[in-house]
């Protein structure tokens, strides 16, 4: 008897779960999975507690709360200048959930789906589950800047839908709004529809303001945007997402929500709503904290002898083991590291696959106490000397 879907029967434990684990095991710093090193901020988990108390904990709305709904839609009108309604707003048990439903509703067998990694390593499984083919366009560091002729090139008549991540995890860079506005003209030229995951839109620093790929010209109905309360407030464990889409791509990727996990906790979804109607003040005090880990990792790693790599956005740092000066490839210093120095980190070339990966670059998560990163900074400079 064959047990299991095939897509899962060959597939191995995520390179996150791995890396956590043997920190935990080994009782070492976690620079590895991408976490806050707190409970987040005060005002949501106190919304949420009144909530269990005071509000309904019983189904609500498949879609989400309409309050939930129209919460998202005025942040994205403030901080993005979208002008949405909340029935273009399906709220999802994590923006994974959103990824999930969105391929199931709008691949199907035989389609093709490019892919750029280094991605998120949920999406070629779930690609392959809807039955599409991942066609693998990759981006490479430093940089990772989009390529057109190589995305044009990839394009085949199966073609149906590019999947990108924007601001990119695990690299922390963000695209040029021109590279942007060639991925929205390859989709109209195409006709093809983006799923374009931007959880970590927020999680930008210097200044830098997210732009939307749907608000490209010719986009609003083509383009399924998926966000994160888990990345805007710190709050990873509470997997609330939402997907927004125009037209019949929000009727589409409903119905595919409303039967896989059906609805999120009521009470978080309450929690949600107040925490993005929250001030700039409240928000700022929320969000500063990570950029100055992110100034702390990297001045300390530059200390300690290692090339960081330019970050602008998400949680991560990444290093050139290479251009560092370290003879190893990054899975072997990352399992190294977490056994001899105490620190898990993640190589990169996990977010790779069907395509060459790099094997020089490493990533580190800096939203972690000042204190953590700097005794992190301390073992990996003693554990690069020994090398």
């Amino acid at each position: 008897m064959s047990l299991g879907h095939p897509v899962y029967a060959s597939m191995r434990t995520t390179i996150f779960d791995h890396m956590s684990g043997l920190a935990r095991e080994l009782g070492a710093i976690n620079l590895g999975q991408g976490f806050p090193y707190d409970n987040g901020p005060e005002p949501l988990r106190a919304a949420a507690a009144r909530a269990v108390m005071e509000k309904s904990n019983q189904y609500p709305p498949s879609a989400g709360l309409p309050e939930l709904r129209d919460a998202i839609c005025a942040f994205y009108l403030r901080f993005q200048g979208l002008a949405l309604s909340r029935e273009q707003v399906t709220v999802t048990s994590g923006a994974t959930e959103g990824i999930a439903a969105a391929l199931l509703a709008l691949v199907g067998q035989g389609d093709e789906v490019l892919v750029f990694p280094p991605a998120y390593d949920a999406y070629v499984p779930m690609i392959r589950r809807s039955g599409g083919i991942p066609v693998f366009v990759p981006l490479r560091p430093p940089g990772f800047g989009y390529d057109e002729a190589a995305i044009r090139a990839a394009i085949t008549p199966r073609t149906k839908v590019i999947l990108l991540n924007d601001p990119l995890n695990p690299a922390g860079t963000v695209a040029a709004e021109a590279e942007l506005a060639m991925l929205a003209k390859v989709c109209v030229e195409h006709d093809l529809i983006a799923i374009s995951d931007e959880v970590w839109e927020q999680v930008r620093f210097d200044g830098r303001r997210h732009r939307s790929l749907i608000d490209f010209p010719g986009m609003a109905e083509r383009t399924v945007k998926l966000g994160s309360a888990g990345k805007i407030f710190g709050l990873t464990g509470w997997k609330v997402g939402w997907m927004v889409a125009g037209g019949e791509l929000a009727t589409l990727v409903f119905r595919a929500h409303q039967f896989l996990t059906f609805t999120t906790p009521p009470p978080l979804m309450w929690a949600v709503a107040e925490g993005l109607m929250l001030g700039d003040t409240e928000l700022d005090a929320i969000w500063r904290p990570w950029a100055e880990g992110r100034d702390r990792l990297k001045a300390g790693l530059e200390r300690a002898g290692f090339a960081v790599l330019d970050n602008a956005a998400t949680w991560f740092l990444c290093a050139d083991l290479s251009a560092s000066g370290i003879a190893l490839d990054d899975v072997t210093f990352s399992e190294r590291a977490v056994r001899e120095a105490g620190v898990a980190t993640v190589p990169v070339s996990a977010f790779y696959e069907g395509t060459a990966a790099p094997t020089n670059i490493l990533r580190f998560c800096f939203t972690k106490p000042a204190e953590m990163l700097d005794e992190a900074v301390e073992r990996l400079a003693r554990f690069r000397t020994s090398l």
